[in-house]
């Protein structure tokens, strides 16, 4: 990871979204190293090491791996993202948090989550997907669970301005879709995590099969970013009680957003035209429903 030049607000982030590259040792450290309160310039690799009780030379493995020189630019990064407004919005939920308190700890966290995967979008890829979606023929969404409903409400979102899309979230019928999709089709595949298997084989057989892939995930170093053609990615602090899914779901929420209005830029009279008619089509069917 090149430091140089880089935006501290997105060092949590891009830590963040290779620890699936890491072993769950090697994920223990970095974990010790965030939880580290006081961790700053002057933290000594020793303190480090002696905290995760492993040698000194793993964690300057591990900071390696994460795409840093060493532990000295590693250490330099995390201090100045630790120093970060953002990086203290986030904190943990307690058993004896006042409703104030949980209010305003539920909110920052996805504030935080806002700021930094708006840190970390690839802005090149943003505007592939957008061009992607927007000349495909067929459209077919893949998720499971939480991840299933935001590709509803994409769909749905997309709908209203004409722009046809189908969701799945059984993995046979993923399979079944992904099957019939051929070059000019796109299949978008939604999983958090990016280890659902069912998203991810029916985005690798849509991919052989010509069609265009998308994954939308929460790491970029996944087994589904690795299998799609562009990726587009969130990021989210994990808590013993919510997770990171909860975070995440925002963001990706509103990553999705700026894709729907980007679609809608590449052809807007189109999209004004199909947004009167959808819209007029439920104002008049709730009108019949009136007494």
């Amino acid at each position: 990871m090149n430091t140089e030049n880089f935006d501290t607000k997105a060092v949590g982030p891009r830590i963040r979204m290779m620890m699936p590259l890491l072993t769950p040792l090697e994920a223990k450290v970095v974990d010790t190293v965030f939880a580290l309160r006081d961790f700053s310039d002057d933290t000594s690799l020793k303190q480090i090491a002696d905290h995760a009780g492993v040698s000194e030379a793993m964690v300057v493995k591990i900071t390696k791996k994460l795409g840093f020189a060493g532990y000295r630019d590693f250490r330099a990064a995390v201090s100045q993202y630790n120093r970060q407004p953002t990086a203290e919005m986030h904190q943990e939920l307690s058993v004896d948090d006042t409703s104030q308190e949980i209010v305003q700890k539920v909110f920052r966290t996805s504030i935080n989550a806002l700021e930094e995967t708006l840190s970390i979008l690839d802005m090149e890829a943003f505007d592939r997907a957008a061009d992607l979606i927007h000349r495909a023929k067929q459209r077919d969404f893949y998720g499971v669970g939480g991840s299933a409903q935001i590709a509803r409400d994409v769909s749905h979102k997309f709908l209203r301005i004409g722009v046809r899309a189908s969701v799945f979230d059984d993995s046979h019928m993923m399979l079944m879709s992904a099957s019939l999709l051929v070059d000019g089709d796109i299949a978008i595949g939604f999983s958090h995590s990016g280890n659902t298997t069912a998203v991810i084989e029916a985005i690798q057989l849509a991919r052989r099969n010509g069609a265009r892939t998308i994954a939308i995930t929460n790491y970029n170093s996944s087994a589904l970013a690795q299998a799609a053609d562009v990726v587009l990615c969130s990021t989210a602090q994990g808590s013993p009680l919510m997770g990171e899914n909860a975070a995440a779901r925002i963001a990706q929420l509103n990553i999705l957003d700026a894709v729907f209005v980007a679609v809608a830029q590449r052809d807007y009279k189109a999209a004004e035209r199909n947004l009167e008619r959808t819209m007029s089509a439920v104002t008049s069917k709730r009108k019949d429903r009136l007494p």
